[in-house]
């Protein structure tokens, strides 16, 4: 089952949006006169059901597109992005995230490529910490430690979703409700989160979350990133440059060791571009997976995080974001098919009180954006 929206343009009231809902597989139709509207802000989205997960639950998938042919998918089960198409300088559209066809794939498996993680991106020592001297256990899933939210973290849940249509821009808004002691974590979480393209070639990423107890959210998103396009080889003559002086050295098991280390004069020091693969035999495992501490002006909270750009097809992408952090990974073990930006705060944060604090208590309000913007270098 089919359904679609489109944006038809602006009234003195707002905007105009015509909604065809529960239409076939066949192509969807709408008047002469509303495609002509619709032609002239360019922003569609449409949705479908692809399949349900074992417990029975529909996943739904939800194609986004801009008035330059960007297009976006999303499907509900672990808030995925699959695969985001943009131009090269050619004006070859090529999806710039690595994914999996059919979409219903996805359905059979707990993959994070694509996916929110929660309640907590990245690693926890000893998959445990205390919180108001209380003191809390979470799943082992990378023992003896906690990763990305546990092994029923948000990646594996079907999330509620609703279109949004507004003047600039088309994307889903997603909702989840994490319970109490969800692997292990305290408090019931409320999670909103907002994919939305927009016409200036931005897709954004908009996190809200409020508890009725005192808990950590730590959010991201687990794209991985090729832009060259998906399935084009590896990665390591993407030119990167992030926006991070110093970053946080590890132990053996990926926990941070509480050093928070200048990059200069390291191959970890990415402030001056450089290809991926320029210094990564010097790396640790010849992997990248490290989290960077990103340079925030004072009293500018949303700044620049990474730019990246592939030379042979042109495509530019800079990532801005509201986070303290971003993890570096460059998948060594998918043989560097596509690296990862995953902005984010430290981590290990409930076990350090030096680092960001991502305690979130009740009657505060958990809000993180991060913005990944597309263009062509000719």
């Amino acid at each position: 089952m089919a359904r679609s929206w489109r944006i038809l343009g602006k009234t003195a009231a707002g905007i105009v949006v015509v909604l065809c809902a529960a239409v076939g597989p066949s192509a969807l139709k709408l008047t002469a006169a509303a495609e002509k509207v619709t032609a002239a802000t360019g922003a569609a989205i449409s949705s479908m059901t692809i399949g349900k997960i074992a417990t029975g639950t529909l996943v739904d998938e939800y194609t986004l597109s801009n008035a330059h042919g960007l297009e976006v998918k999303v499907l509900t089960y672990g808030a995925t992005i699959t695969s985001v198409k943009v131009p090269d300088r050619k004006g070859k559209l090529d999806s710039v995230t690595l994914y999996s066809e059919p979409s219903s794939s996805y359905l059979a498996r707990r993959s994070v490529m694509g996916a929110i993680v929660g309640r907590f991106a990245n690693r926890i020592a000893g998959a445990r910490f205390v919180l108001d001297k209380v003191e809390y256990p979470l799943t082992e899933n990378a023992r003896p430690h906690h990763i990305h939210g546990g092994k029923n973290g948000f990646h594996t849940v079907v999330w509620g979703a609703a279109p949004i249509q507004e003047a600039n821009r088309v994307g889903v808004r997603l909702t989840h409700r994490s319970p109490d002691r969800d692997e292990g974590y305290p408090g019931n979480l409320d999670v909103e989160l907002v994919y939305a393209l927009t016409n200036d070639d931005e897709l954004r990423m908009e996190y809200v979350a409020r508890t009725d107890k005192p808990t950590h959210v730590n959010l991201t998103n687990h794209a991985y990133w090729n832009l060259a396009g998906n399935g084009s080889g590896n990665i390591l003559q993407h030119v990167l440059l992030l926006n991070a002086d110093r970053y946080l050295p590890t132990d053996d098991k990926k926990i941070p060791l509480g050093e928070l280390k200048e990059v200069k004069g390291t191959p970890m020091d990415f402030t001056v571009p450089k290809t991926i693969g320029s210094r990564i035999e010097q790396v640790e495992d010849q992997n990248y997976d490290h989290c960077y501490v990103l340079n925030k002006p004072t009293g500018d909270r949303f700044s620049l995080c990474a730019r990246a750009f592939e030379p042979t097809s042109g495509r530019v992408m800079e990532v801005y974001t509201t986070q303290p952090g971003v993890q570096l990974y460059t998948a060594k073990p998918m043989k560097y098919a596509g690296f990862c930006l995953e902005t984010q705060h430290y981590p290990d944060s409930p076990n350090r009180p030096a680092f960001p604090s991502t305690v979130l208590r009740p009657g505060e309000t958990y809000r993180e954006i991060t913005i990944h913007k597309f263009s062509v270098q000719k």
